[in-house]
């Protein structure tokens, strides 16, 4: 019994040992497996789809914004010094639609719009002039904008000629009986100086001589030129004063060089202005200036004009709709939808989409030639199945800024300041005033007076902005009819070429719309999107006309539903208005407007 108790201790122990050497045995000198995924993914940076300068070695959040951090794409290898790639997020993000550019014909249908003006119509406009020499002893129209009719008084002149004259009428009455002949030519002398008869049958009738006459005026019109004043000596010849009928006037337009083509005498115009913006007025084009005004590149287009309940005032701007001349320029052009087009001055620029199979972007300046409808004619820089982008442009022109390349605000291209660098613990190497990479050279020149009234237009902005941060509903409704109310008094008469004249009547036009929205709003979330508007539309004025003071156009990514949106402000530093207190530091410092 022992024996057995023995033998099974020993055939255990020998299973267990052989259980050993089958788990624990071989060959140990066996080489380790080296990893190559753990060291490929060692080398993987990430970065933020909307902050792509931001690069981490490891997944985590963006110290902007707080996205997750997404690996970033190492792709750039191919692509052309000015053109940059955007991740597949970061596109889908931001709702990118291209067009491909093609030959076509343009909606003539929809018409050229241009700038004028109301003036006198030259060819109901009389000039009273004086028949004979003397003094003015009393004048019965005082001021510019009467009205007179004809046959109404207008002076009361004394002239040592017509008392000659009237003694003359007198002795030539006694004499008429035997001497007509002498009679009549001493009256005809008077009706050559324009003296009313019943003034001369009085001479004759009481034999006294009058010491003034009293003149009348031959035509109906209102008065627009006084060339006298009580006391003054008038001559033979001279103008007293001008007359204009205004029931009818003309609207004088100015049509630029590439479009002279499209008109022709007979064409219908349809006419606008502001002062009755449910009206319009028909007419029809009267005259085209065969000489073309070299200063401008224009030449003026003249509209005759129905008057007669006296609504059009002269020196009052207006628009004109004109259809295109059907019967020329039948040839198809080159065209692109205007939402395509970021205007920075003078330049119009588009982001043409360089790889059909990849989002690789580069942006294109282009001359446009006319603007028919929601379409620009093409004259340079794009070619026959160029895609471009039509829906995303702001944000892709902000990528391009954070990737060093050519945009819309720095056409040579380099590193642009983001405001960011505070956050992430980086020095800049220098400051945002010293490099200066948006300045505008495109800015025009206006009167001193005109900036002083665009500034009160963004002191007003800045109180709206200050609203939305706080989320307050009824200060925004305030701010926005301030708005309102100082763009109203903006002097358009202080821009004296038409250039100037046409940008800021084109802009003007946007920011009352987008004000006036925000006022009638009730939602915050809609006066949010009007602001977004607002905003590019206020920016462009500031850079095209500037108001003397430093402006800082600034950019959250995360603005309009991650559509991106800009804003302005008078500090560097970034106070989020389209998020209320949920992140107020969201944002960066795209430009600097001097």
């Amino acid at each position: 019994m022992k024996n057995n108790k023995i033998i099974i201790y020993v055939g255990i122990l020998a299973v267990g040992v052989l259980l050993g050497w089958l788990l624990f045995g071989g060959n140990t000198t066996k080489e380790p497996v080296h990893n190559h995924n753990a060291v490929a993914e060692t080398n993987q940076m990430w970065t933020c789809s909307m902050h792509p300068q931001i690069m981490q070695p490891e997944a985590g959040d963006c110290p902007i914004c707080g996205m997750d951090l997404i690996p970033a794409e190492s792709s750039a290898v191919g692509l052309m010094a000015d053109q940059f790639k955007l991740s597949e997020n970061a596109l889908a993000l931001a709702n990118i639609q291209t067009f491909t550019v093609s030959n076509g014909n343009l909606d003539r249908d929809a018409g050229f719009v241009l700038s004028g003006k109301i003036t006198e119509n030259e060819n109901e406009t009389a000039t009273m002039p004086a028949h004979f020499n003397g003094r003015v002893e009393k004048l019965y129209v005082n001021s510019l904008g009467e009205k007179v009719n004809k046959g109404q008084a207008i002076a009361k002149i004394y002239s040592p000629e017509l008392i000659a004259a009237q003694q003359e009428l007198i002795v030539a009455y006694k004499l008429k009986a035997s001497q007509p002949q002498l009679y009549n030519a001493v009256r005809n002398k008077f009706k050559n100086w324009m003296i009313h008869g019943n003034q001369l049958d009085e001479v004759e009738q009481t034999g006294q001589v009058k010491t003034s006459f009293t003149i009348y005026s031959h035509v109906s019109g209102v008065v627009t030129e006084i060339s006298i004043n009580e006391g003054s000596h008038i001559m033979d010849g001279k103008p007293i004063f001008k007359v204009s009928n205004l029931n009818t006037v003309w609207a004088n337009f100015d049509v630029y060089e590439n479009q002279i083509g499209q008109f022709k005498t007979g064409q219908e115009v349809m006419v606008s202005t502001k002062a009755y913006p449910d009206k319009a007025f028909n007419g029809k084009v009267d005259f085209i200036d065969p000489i073309l005004d070299t200063n401008t590149r224009t030449v003026k287009l003249r509209v005759v004009l129905n008057n007669s309940d006296d609504v059009l005032k002269p020196g009052m701007f207006v628009e004109g709709k004109v259809k295109s001349n059907s019967s020329i320029n039948k040839e198809t052009v080159l065209v692109i939808p205007a939402p395509a087009v970021l205007w920075t001055g003078k330049r119009s620029v588009v982001y043409i989409k360089a790889d059909p199979n990849e989002p690789v972007f580069e942006m294109r300046q282009i001359t446009l030639g006319n603007s028919i409808g929601d379409n620009y004619e093409v004259l340079e820089g794009l070619n026959d199945g160029d895609e471009i982008v039509t829906n995303g442009t702001f944000t892709i022109d902000a990528a391009a800024q954070l990737q060093g390349k050519k945009s819309m605000m720095n056409k040579t291209g380099g590193k642009t300041t983001t405001g960011h660098e505070g956050h992430l613990g980086m020095e800049a190497t220098a400051s945002v005033n010293e490099d200066k990479p948006f300045n505008i050279n495109e800015r025009l020149s206006v009167a001193k007076d005109f900036q002083k009234q665009l500034k009160v237009v963004f002191d007003g902005y800045i109180k709206l902005k200050d609203a939305l941060v706080k989320d307050d509903l009824k200060n925004v409704v305030a701010a926005s009819k301030q708005i309102l109310d100082d763009l109203s008094k903006v002097d358009m008469a202080l821009l004296t070429d038409n250039e100037t004249h046409k940008h800021w009547m084109a802009i003007e036009k946007k920011i009352k719309t987008d004000a006036t929205s925000l006022s009638t709003s009730s939602k915050i979330e809609e006066q949010r999107r009007y602001f977004k508007s607002l905003s590019a539309h206020l920016a462009n004025a500031i850079e095209v006309f500037g108001i003397n003071e430093k402006v800082y156009h600034q950019f959250c990514p995360m603005g309009d539903n991650n559509n991106g949106a800009y804003w302005l402000s008078r500090e560097e530093n970034v106070i989020n208005p389209y998020f209320g207190g949920a992140m107020l530091t969201c944002g960066e410092v795209k430009q600097i407007i001097d």
